[in-house]
């Protein structure tokens, strides 16, 4: 019973570090490659890229 405890107890850790590891991937490495692409200044790629990263540090 205390296996089972332990297990939900990191399910939300698990989903948080999940999604902050997927909101620095994309900040890193799919935001500019889409900007690039679509044709963003670098000042917008930086804010949006500060943002995403404000982002993953709320979870």
């Amino acid at each position: 019973m205390n296996q089972n405890q332990n297990n939900q107890s990191s399910q939300p850790e698990m989903a948080s570090l999940l999604l902050g590891a997927g909101f620095a991937l994309a900040s890193l490495i799919i935001l500019p490659a889409v900007a690039q692409r679509v044709g963003l200044g670098s000042s917008v790629t930086i804010a949006l890229r500060g943002a995403l990263m404000r982002a993953a540090n709320r979870f």
